[in-house]
């Protein structure tokens, strides 16, 4: 990814930008290592990495520029869901925002769902992915946090979670942004889905 700039950070739909570009969303849990995906796979730091889960509370659109032969797309960080210590108001308001955002939205192509190898789909999770069918929206599943699991599991345990059952338009892609794992095969991804 070459360019990428910061376009908006929106804390209410009045904010959210025009929608000429198609956009990619990444959505996950608290602490499912969002932020850290979304430096590694852009080759930046915008996002911003916090020790406090459910830090990120607005939904920011990162302008993405890959040349000429590339497509232009934003990609679009929304607010980690399922951490417990945020009020029930905010997590109204967050709710709020994200289900105006995605039930709006014409430019929205496709969700990358972040989710902890280790765990596999949560209650939450699967709540998440089963909204986001009804609303119509296609979703990919990007495991996050492999290095933590030893690399001789990881096929077993994507066959697994499968068999578990899960929506994902393809296979499911298995990163680690620590050691840059499945970062490429996510960004050629998102090329090749964008590419007409």
């Amino acid at each position: 990814m070459k360019r990428v700039t910061v376009e908006a950070t929106c804390f209410t739909p009045a904010q959210f930008p025009t929608e000429e570009l198609p956009e990619i969303v990444v959505a996950g849990r608290s602490n499912v290592g969002k932020s850290s995906l979304i430096n590694v796979l852009l080759g930046t730091k915008l996002a911003h990495v916090g020790g406090t889960p459910g830090k990120t509370r607005s939904i920011n659109f990162y302008r993405v520029e890959d040349g000429d032969e590339r497509p232009a797309f934003r990609l679009v960080d929304l607010p980690g869901y399922g951490y417990a210590a945020r009020s029930k108001a905010e997590k109204k308001d967050w709710l709020r925002l994200i289900s105006a955002y995605v039930e709006q939205r014409k430019a929205l192509r496709l969700v990358c769902h972040l989710v902890d190898f280790r765990h596999g789909l949560l209650a939450n999770d699967r709540e998440l992915q089963e909204w986001f069918v009804q609303q119509g929206k296609q979703l990919l599943v990007v495991f996050t946090k492999a290095d933590k699991l030893p690399k001789g599991q990881w096929r077993s345990r994507v066959q697994q979670y499968v068999r578990e059952g899960l929506y994902s338009v393809d296979v499911p892609i298995v990163t680690s942004a620590e050691k840059r794992a499945g970062v490429e095969e996510l960004q050629n991804f998102i090329v090749k889905f964008l590419t007409p």
